[in-house]
C-alpha cells in the first residue's frame, strides 16, 4: 500500500484530471505565509460528490494522505501536505445549486467563493454576511470555522451553515443538518465538522444562511492618538449596545502601508473602520453615537459616507492590508497570526504584544475584528533569517499565553493549522484526547489532512 499506487488507481477513475507535475504540485504546495514549500505528490481535479468519494476511498485503501484544497489564503498552513500524498482541488465544484428566497437559505459547492455568492444573490436582495477579507472558497471557510468583518453583528461561520454534505475518510457521503432553523435531533455533527480543518471529512455541499441586504449602510473612519483610545471607544460601544455591522482597528504601521499601497493619505496614527446596517434613520443615529464615543477617546477625522463607491473604497484598504504590508517590506516573509479574547481584555493584551513587537526590532503591524475581541499581528522577518523567526514565535508564544490566561483563544479564526498545534493541550486540556479520539473513530487510518488539529497524527 503507497501512495504511488493510489495514483496509479485514481488515474484509472480520472485520467488526466490527476497531475503530478511539478508546477501544479507546487501550486498547491505554497502558502502565503512563513510555512515552508510542502508539495503533495498529486494533484487531483474533481468535479462531484463522487469523484471525490471515490478519490479518497482509494486513499483510505492505499493508507495514503489526502487534502482539500480551495483557494489556498489559510494561514497556518491549514490545507499543505504535510505528508505528502494526494491535494484534491475542489474550485471546479462551483455550482450554486439552490437559493430559497423565501427562507431565506442558499445550497452551494465548496469551490463556490464568497464574492461569486454575493454576487449572484445581489439582484434577490440578499447576501451571505461572512467577510474574512480574502476571496475564500465556502468549503475553506467551513473547514476553517473562518469569521472576519462582520462577525460582530452576522456571526462565523459557525453561525451561518445549516447543514453540509461530506465524505468520511471511508468514501462513505452523509448529510447533516439540514434548512430547519433549530433541530433537537442528536449530535451536532454540522458543528463539529466545521472548524475541523478536514481532518474529519471532507466538505462537498454546504446549505448557508442568508441575510436581507440592508435599506442602508454606512462606512465611516475615525483616528486616534493610541491604540487603546481605539480599544476603549469599541468596548464602549459594544457596552451600549449599539448594533456594529464592522469594527476594525488598523494600527499606525498599517496605515502607513496602505498609504504608499493605494496612494491614499490618512493620517499615521490608529484608526477604527466602521460600518453600519440598518434604516436610512437608524444608520443615521448609531453614526453620530459612535461618533460622539469616539471624542470621548480622542477620535477625531470621523468622516462617514453612504455612497457604495465610497464604502468600496474604504474595506478595499481594509481588506488587502495584509499585501500592502508585505508589499512595504520585500525580501521578508509574513508570519500572520491571531487571538480573540473577552472584549473588556483587549486593549490590555493588544497593548502588551505592541510593547513586545516594538522591543523585538522586527516590523508587527496589528489589526482586527475588536468587535468581538479578535486581533492580528502580522510580523514581518527577513527571509531565512532564523533569528528573527525565533523572535517572532516568541512574541507569538507571549500572546497566546496571555490569551489563555484571561480565559481566551489561541486563534479566533486563522485555525489551528500547523503553527497553533502546540497550543491546543494548553487551552483545552483532556478535551484535545477527546478530539483525538474522535478522529482516530472517524478516520482510523488518519488519512485526512494529516499532522493537522490533533496529537500524534
Amino acid at each position: 500500500m503507497t501512495i504511488k499506487n493510489a495514483i496509479k488507481r485514481i488515474e484509472k477513475v480520472l485520467g488526466d484530471r490527476i497531475s503530478t507535475g511539478n508546477s501544479i504540485r507546487k501550486q498547491h504546495g505554497t502558502n502565503e505565509t512563513y510555512f515552508p514549500e510542502m508539495l503533495p505528490d498529486a494533484v487531483v481535479f474533481v468535479k462531484n460528490s463522487k469523484e471525490v468519494s471515490d478519490v479518497v476511498k482509494i486513499c483510505n485503501n492505499e493508507e495514503c494522505p489526502v487534502v482539500a484544497w480551495g483557494t489556498g489564503t489559510s494561514l497556518e498552513g491549514n490545507a499543505l501536505a504535510k505528508r505528502g500524498g494526494i491535494s484534491i482541488n475542489m474550485m471546479n465544484m462551483n455550482k450554486i445549486t439552490k437559493v430559497n428566497t423565501e427562507d431565506m437559505d442558499v445550497v452551494v459547492q465548496p469551490g463556490v467563493t464568497r464574492e461569486d455568492l454575493n454576487s449572484f444573490l445581489k439582484d434577490k436582495g440578499l447576501f451571505f454576511p461572512v467577510d474574512p477579507g480574502a476571496n475564500a472558497s465556502l468549503g475553506g471557510m467551513a473547514s476553517t470555522r473562518a469569521s472576519g468583518t462582520t462577525a460582530v453583528r452576522y456571526g462565523t461561520m459557525r453561525e451561518n451553515v445549516l447543514g453540509l454534505e461530506v465524505v468520511l475518510a471511508d468514501g462513505k457521503i452523509i448529510k447533516t443538518g439540514g434548512r430547519s432553523k433549530k433541530s433537537a435531533a442528536g449530535y451536532d455533527l454540522t458543528k463539529l465538522l466545521i472548524g475541523s480543518e478536514g481532518t474529519l471529512g471532507i466538505i462537498t455541499e454546504l446549505t448557508l444562511k442568508l441575510q436581507g441586504i440592508p435599506e442602508a449602510i454606512s462606512a465611516a473612519i475615525c483616528s486616534f492618538p493610541t491604540i487603546n483610545d481605539a480599544v476603549q471607544t469599541v468596548i464602549q460601544t459594544i457596552q451600549m449596545g449599539i448594533p456594529m455591522a464592522r469594527m476594525e482597528l488598523v494600527d499606525s504601521q498599517t496605515i502607513e502601508a496602505c498609504n504608499d499601497f493605494f496612494k491614499e493619505n490618512m493620517n499615521v496614527s490608529p484608526h477604527l473602520f466602521l460600518e453600519f446596517h440598518g434604516s436610512e434613520s437608524s444608520v443615521k443615529e448609531q453614526s453620530e453615537l459612535v461618533s460622539e464615543i469616539a471624542e470621548n477617546f480622542f477620535g477625531s477625522d470621523f468622516k462617514w459616507s453612504s455612497k457604495p463607491e465610497d464604502r468600496s473604497k474604504l474595506w478595499k484598504n481594509r481588506h488587502n492590508a495584509f499585501y500592502a504590508v508585505k508589499s512595504k517590506y520585500p525580501g521578508h516573509k509574513a508570519i500572520a497570526t491571531d487571538a480573540c479574547v473577552p472584549i473588556s481584555e483587549l486593549a490590555k493584551l493588544i497593548d502588551e504584544t505592541a510593547l513586545d513587537i516594538s522591543k523585538s526590532g522586527i516590523p508587527g503591524p496589528i489589526w482586527g475584528h475588536v468587535g468581538d475581541g479578535n486581533f492580528h499581528a502580522t510580523l514581518l522577518i527577513k527571509e531565512n533569517n532564523m533569528e528573527e523567526k525565533k523572535i517572532a514565535q516568541n512574541i507569538i508564544h507571549r500572546m497566546c499565553e496571555r490569551s489563555l490566561e484571561v480565559g481566551g483563544t489561541v486563534t479566533g479564526e486563522h485555525g489551528i493549522g500547523m503553527g497553533k498545534l502546540n497550543y491546543m493541550e494548553s487551552e483545552h486540556g483532556y478535551a484535545w484526547d477527546i478530539m483525538t479520539k474522535i478522529k482516530k473513530t472517524l478516520d482510523p487510518n488518519l488519512i485526512l489532512n494529516p499532522g493537522k488539529v490533533i496529537k500524534s497524527n
